[in-house]
C-alpha cells in the first residue's frame, strides 16, 4: 500500500515522502497514529503542491541564514573575564557569555546554536555558528583579561 508520510517515522522515511508499506502496517498503526495518509490521486495532488511551497519557503529561509552567517563572520567578539595570575580563567567561556557579545554588537543569535571549543585561557579560538540546518558560520572569539 502506498501512503504519504505527514510525520518523520523512524527507518521509514521523512515528511511527505511517499512510501510502500504493508497494508496492516498502514491501516492498523500509521494512519490511526497520524503519521500517514493512503496516498490517492488527490492526496498526491496536495503533496506536490506543499512541496512546491515548501521550496519557496525554504529558500527564502536558507537566503536569510546566509546573510545572518555573513554577519556573524564579520562581527568580531570580545568576551572579558577573570583571571589568575599565571593566565587560566577562572571558569571557562560559555555560548551565553558569547551571544551576550553578539547581541551587543547588534547580531541576534540563541546561546543554543553557538559551539565552542573548551576555553580555559586568554587568546583567540574559533567557535561555529548553526544559523539553519546547512548553514553555519565562524566566529572569532577573542578573550581578553579584565
Amino acid at each position: 500500500m502506498k501512503i504519504i508520510l505527514k510525520k518523520e517515522v523512524a527507518n521509514l522515511g521523512e515528511v511527505l515522502d511517499v512510501v510502500e508499506v504493508k497494508a496492516g502496517y498502514a491501516q492498523n498503526y500509521l494512519i490511526p497514529q497520524g503519521f500517514a495518509i493512503a496516498a490517492t490521486s488527490s492526496a498526491l495532488k496536495m503533496r506536490e503542491e506543499t512541496i512546491r511551497q515548501r521550496a519557496h519557503k525554504e529558500a527564502k529561509l536558507v537566503a536569510d541564514a546566509e546573510a545572518l552567517a555573513a554577519k556573524v563572520a564579520a562581527t568580531p567578539v570580545k568576551v572579558t573575564v577573570k583571571v589568575s595570575e599565571s593566565g587560566k580563567i577562572y571558569g571557562s567561556v560559555t555560548s551565553a557569555q558569547v551571544a551576550e557579545a553578539l547581541q551587543a554588537a547588534g547580531v541576534e543569535v540563541d546561546k543554543k546554536n553557538i559551539t565552542l571549543p573548551e576555553i580555559k585561557a586568554v587568546g583567540e579560538y574559533e567557535a561555529v555558528v548553526k544559523c539553519y540546518k546547512a548553514v553555519k558560520a565562524t566566529l572569532n572569539v577573542e578573550v581578553v583579561a579584565e
